[in-house]
Order: structure tokens, then sequence, then C-alpha cells
């Protein structure tokens, strides 16, 4: 075997950060029409609702998150390999731990209060609310989520709290692995890679099944917390050998042939699985929710296959036709670059990637704020829900833009690079 498979070169992926940008920003679209949904209890609601938002969110969540997921799996081979696992550990806590910690305190109590506020009947203020907030109990059956109250949440940084847990045990692993043996399964598992199809069946298995059996929880964007680790690891071991990603370009296309084929089948199962009173296709173990959720966890693998595949074979082509000088080692998806010229599209991309994890963390409590307001409106759904999107947005950005880049220690809390 060549080395290079062995120890695959590290050149930029600017894909995955276009990926990431395109979710976070995605997901002010995503929770806006949670305001409108019939099904989804989010902190504010819309006196009017309709069902045709539970479709639309199942197409996106079926690839989004896991999608975040798998890119920070794929980011933590590279930063292991250059830190080593103390380093990655130390890394992760002041980029995920130091800004969980702050918005935490800063953010979360915004949107449950809100959500209380609904009630007319609720005068509570702010102030006299946030001890309640945090009136909290360690409860270990809920790893990563150890921290319960009856009115404390994770709210949308369960993303974060899922992605560092997952970060600080993957670090004692490499450490504690015996390097051959792990070696070895490595091999074994590229070479498998050869066979066509290889690549969707063998991830797919495992997901589904966790999906089908865990069940899917829906305070998570509709999945595993385990299926979450799943797609994490996936991303470690994807990014430790070139053949994962020879694979994945040559199977992109029969992966959205799969991907369509599953949905098709399994989210009219779904709808089905939920009609009657008292189902929940997420959980109940009847053969056709856990059948239909099975199909669910094989097609998302599929989704991020096709995506993945498909835009890497773009790029690829697209380097062939004009070929540019190679990256410098050690840049990961995010190494260094010759800089061509920064059009309008190139800026607007490179100010998104370094913002993602700020506005991930900005994004809620504003679009829930905004939306108390917007849902007293005399107006119909569309015209309501594009305010909110819209003024969220702009008040997210905006926030980011004066509040957070512009000073070192706020960079910090919002775990930038400084």
């Amino acid at each position: 075997m060549t080395t290079a498979y062995r120890d695959p070169p590290q050149t930029r992926r600017p894909e995955l950060d276009a990926i990431r940008a395109l979710v976070v920003v995605g997901l002010v679209f995503f929770h806006a029409a949670l305001v409108f949904d019939t099904r989804n209890a989010y902190y504010v609601k819309n006196t009017e609702t309709t069902e045709a938002t539970t479709v639309v969110a199942g197409l996106a969540v079926v690839w989004a998150m896991p999608m975040l997921f798998l890119i920070a799996g794929l980011g933590s081979w590279h930063s292991l390999r250059r830190r080593g696992p103390a380093g990655f550990a130390a890394e992760r806590l002041l980029r995920l731990g130091v800004p969980l910690v702050f918005a935490t305190v800063a953010f979360l109590p915004v949107p449950q209060w809100l959500r209380l506020r609904a009630d007319p009947a609720y005068r509570e203020s702010y102030p006299r609310f946030l001890p309640r907030f945090f009136d909290v109990r360690l409860d270990l059956s809920e790893f990563p989520f150890i921290v319960q109250g009856e009115h404390f949440e994770s709210g949308h940084l369960w993303f974060v709290v899922m992605l560092l847990a997952y970060a600080l045990l993957l670090a004692p692993l490499v450490r504690w692995l015996p390097r051959e043996p792990g070696r070895r399964i490595r091999e074994r598992l590229a070479s498998a890679m050869r066979t066509r199809g290889a690549i969707l069946a063998l991830p797919a298995l495992p997901i589904a099944l966790i999906t089908a059996l865990a069940g899917m929880e829906e305070p998570y964007a509709g999945w595993s917390r385990w299926a979450y680790l799943l797609f994490f690891l996936y991303g470690f071991v994807l990014a430790s050998d070139e053949r994962f990603r020879v694979a994945m370009r040559r199977d992109a296309r029969p992966a959205l042939g799969s991907a369509l084929v599953l949905l098709a089948i399994g989210m009219p199962g779904f709808l089905i699985a939920g009609e009657a009173p008292g189902a929940n296709p997420f959980t109940d173990m009847t053969a056709l929710a856990i059948a239909v959720r099975a199909l669910y966890g094989a097609a998302g693998w599929c989704c991020l296959v096709t995506i993945l595949g498909l835009l890497d074979r773009r790029r690829t082509a697209r380097n062939r036709e004009s070929p540019l000088p190679s990256a410098a080692p050690g840049g990961g998806s995010g190494g260094p670059q010759p800089a061509p010229r920064a059009g309008l599209g190139r800026r607007l991309y490179g100010y998104l990637a370094a913002a993602v994890l700020p506005l991930y963390i900005l994004h809620q409590p504003i679009l829930v704020a905004v939306a108390y307001g917007v849902v007293r409106w005399d107006a119909a759904m569309p015209v309501k829900y594009v305010a909110i999107v819209a003024a969220s947005l702009a008040l997210t950005v905006t926030a980011y833009e004066l509040v957070v880049r512009r000073t070192r220690p706020t960079r910090f809390l919002f775990g930038m690079r400084h």
C-alpha cells in the first residue's frame, strides 16, 4: 500500500466550511418555521399553524445536523494529529467549553422566559425568573446533558454540549488505544471501500440500527444522541484514509438514488405511524415505527455521501481544468493557500466561515424575541414568517459584527480564534 492512503494530504476543503455556514444560516429559516408548526412545541407559537412545515423540516434535518457532526469529526482527526490528545482536549475546552458556559448564563434563559411570558397570566420579571432557571441538579443518566432542572435546558446549545462531550471522549480513547490494532482496523475498513457500494452499506447499517432501536430525540433535530456520536466518529475515521474519500466520490450518484428511494418510502411511513391517537413514531416500538426509523437512519447517511461526494467530484473536476498551486501542508480543511481574487461571494464565504459558532449561539434567542412580537401581528402566516426570518438574520449578523468580532474578549467568549 502507498503511504498516500495511510497518511492523506491535509489539503484545504472549502466546501466543508461552506456547508457549515449554509446549515447555520439555514437554522434561522428552520427555527422560524417551527413558530408555525402544528406538531412542534416551540418557544413561541403562532395562533394559526400548519402541518406543511413538518414535511419540509424532515427533508432538512435528515442531513443538516448529522453533517455538522461528521465535519467536526473530520476536523478532529487533523487537530489530534497536530496537537496530540492533551492539546486537542485543551483546544476544545477553550473553543467550545468557554462559549458554552458563557452562552448558558447570558442567553439560554431568554427563550424559556419568553415561553412563559406567552401566557398573559404570567407576570414574573426576567431577574426573578433567573434563579429558578438555574435551580439545577446533576443527572448522569442523561449524559451528556448531566445538568437538569425544572426550567433549565440546553436549548439550541445541545449541539455544542454533544460536540464537546464527544471530543473529550475521543481524546483519551486515541491516547489509550493501542496504535497498531487501530491501524489494522482502519486498513481493513479502507480496503473494503474498493467494493462499490460499501461506503453506503457498511456505515448505514449501524446508524439504521441505532435510529430504529434507540429511537429519535425530537428536541435534538430528530436524531438520537448516539446516532450523532456515530456521525462524529465516522468523520474521524473518514479523514484517516484517502480511500474513504475516493469511495464517496465514486458512489455519490448511487447514494443520491438510494436516499431518494429510502425517503420516498420512509417519510410517508413516518407520517402514517404517527396518525393513531397517542402515537409517537420517534419512540414507539411498533413494527412500522421501527422500520421507518431504520429507513430514515439509512437515508441520512446516504444524503451525507451524496452531498460530500458530489461536491468533491465537482471540486476535483474544476481543479483538473484549472489547477492551482497546492496548499501548504498542515491546513486540514482550513490550511493556508495562495490568496485568489477576492470577489464578493468569496468575501461573504470567508466572513460566514469565521462566524459560524457565534452566529449559531446568537440566532435562537434573537429569533425567539423577534417571533414573540411578530406573532401578535394581524397578518398572514407567510408575511409573519418572512418578517421573522429577515429581522432575525439582520439582528444576528449585526450583533456578531458590532458586539462579537471586534474585540479580543468577546471573540474569546464566543470561541473565535484571536
